[in-house]
């Protein structure tokens, strides 16, 4: 793929491209691999509507909506009526496999934020409630919900744990990161001793056993962004039986999956993975995200799936990954690439960043690329897996025609959408039915519903859509971005 150069410019947005041909054309000329189908044919024809087995299921097509918090829970973790509203809205939107619900904490000290989804006996009736309401919603739209498969992530955040105030960080590190206990103001007091760890595997297992008793399908062990389980996965630092060698750093997961196959037989097991990361990026002094500085030519350890230079990707240790949680029954992979918190730019392919974050040292559809090519790659060297792309949304008008080009070419086996639903909730079914896409709801990657939890507010589309629009929370959302109300 060709490399970019970390440099402030303005790079051509989706929406100047009025076909699909020259969309396609402009793609091929920036060597951005991005297959587009020319057309996504009707009646079930579709690559996008065949069915698929998973889980002792036949899924009704392949379109999944993937896992996202929402910030907008009760303080002892329950779903509010926000919550169930988002939730409804995954079960209208079309696709068959759902992550949300979202990523729910399986501990108070791991809560992402405030008012992030906990599992737990006190959260369970209000899940199970709005589960059996997601279903019979789903019916309701699309006359069965035989073909649906609804699952619940299972998270501990680490060192991004904010479980008592959004602006306090209170981090639990897998091990000392040199580069990220600068940026993020870490200690090494700040890393869990072996007995926490062990209590934290009880916490999940206990979490997958509630959640089987709630009705889920399966549920996901999160090991991406940065969060404790992926942390574990390039501990390569830690002494003990949780850090150095490949055996130790997955030894977090390999517990927990035995624990789920001991506590809750039949319980389907996916996991969220970052299949590949790269440095921290922080702000330059030209507001360009950059690399943070480590010396040169050295060896970079801390990438899990990374090839040692801190910006490529070797995928052996991650397919040996994959082929672990296979041996433990998962069938499923939730594939995205690096971090939220600390390569946003990759993570999160965009065209505007993110009211704390940087500038794009990379054109965003060269990390939509990105995103593609790691799945396309693994899914070779893993056919016994499913997998469930991400990193879609940027692509806008025309993310139906790569969804449909990269599922018909087996590139991948499930087409995840994320921040595009919040503000378009029906894509799935609109494309699945034929209908032409509403142009007025497509996601323009403004970052709103990064902007407003990350000072506190409820995630959620408050430039597009017409809940969010008329929400107090939309005032304070322009005026973080210097919007005065006209």
């Amino acid at each position: 793929m060709k490399e970019h150069h970390l440099m402030k410019q303005k790079h051509r947005k989706v929406t100047e491209f009025k076909s699909v041909e020259a969309f396609e054309e402009y793609l091929k000329s920036e060597h951005f691999e991005i297959g587009l189908a020319n057309e996504i044919p009707p009646n079930g024809r579709s690559a996008l509507a065949q069915t698929v087995t998973c889980y002792n299921r036949k899924l009704g097509n392949r379109w999944a909506i993937l896992p996202m918090e929402g910030w907008d829970c009760l303080a002892d973790g329950s779903p509010s009526e926000f919550t169930r509203r988002r939730w409804l809205q995954f079960a209208s939107s079309g696709a068959k496999l759902l992550y949300g619900t979202e990523a729910a904490a399986v501990m108070h000290t791991g809560r992402s934020n405030p008012r992030q989804l906990m599992i737990s006996h006190k959260t369970a009736g209000a899940i199970e409630a709005i589960l059996k309401e997601m279903r019979r919603t789903h019916r309701e739209c699309f006359g069965t919900d035989d073909d649906l498969c609804i699952g619940l992530q299972l998270t501990h955040s680490g060192r991004f744990s904010h479980p008592n105030e959004w602006d306090k960080l209170e981090p639990r590190t897998a091990y000392a990161h040199q580069l990220l206990d600068k940026k993020f103001h870490c200690s090494a007091a700040d890393v869990v001793s072996d007995e926490e760890v062990y209590d934290i595997i009880e916490k999940f297992v206990s979490a997958a056993k509630l959640a089987q008793e709630i009705g889920f399908d399966f549920v996901d062990v999160k090991h991406a962004h940065g969060y404790l389980g992926h942390e574990f996965l390039s501990a390569v630092d830690r002494p003990g039986p949780f850090g150095g060698t490949f055996e130790n750093r997955t030894r977090f997961f390999r517990l927990i999956a035995e624990g789920i196959q001991r506590c809750a037989p039949g319980l389907g097991i996916s996991s969220r993975v970052s299949l590949f990361d790269i440095f921290p990026y922080e702000k330059g002094p030209d507001g360009v995200g950059a690399p943070m500085a480590w010396p040169e030519r050295k060896f970079y350890p801390y990438a899990f799936g990374g090839d040692g230079t801190g910006m490529g990707a070797d995928f052996g240790e991650t397919v040996k990954f994959l082929k672990l949680l296979k041996s433990f029954g998962g069938e499923l992979v939730c594939a995205t690439i690096g971090s939220p918190y600390y390569n946003v730019h990759m993570q999160r392919p965009a065209y505007y960043p993110v009211c704390d974050g940087y500038d794009m040292p990379e054109h965003p559809l060269y990390n939509v690329a990105r995103h593609l090519h790691a799945v396309r790659t693994v899914k070779k060297l893993c056919p016994e897996l499913k997998f469930v792309g991400s990193g879609y949304t940027c692509l806008q008008e025309y993310l139906p025609n790569a969804a449909e080009y990269a599922v018909a070419h087996m590139e991948t086996d499930f087409v995840g959408i994320g921040r595009m639903v919040l503000s378009y909730p029906r894509m799935c079914a609109d494309v699945l039915e034929g209908k032409k896409l509403d142009v007025r709801s497509i996601c323009r990657t403004f970052g709103d519903c990064t902007n407003a939890p990350r000072h506190g507010m409820i995630s959620g589309c408050y430039p597009l859509n017409s809940f969010y629009k008329l929400l107090p929370e939309a005032l304070r959302v322009k005026e973080l971005k210097g919007i005065k109300k006209p």
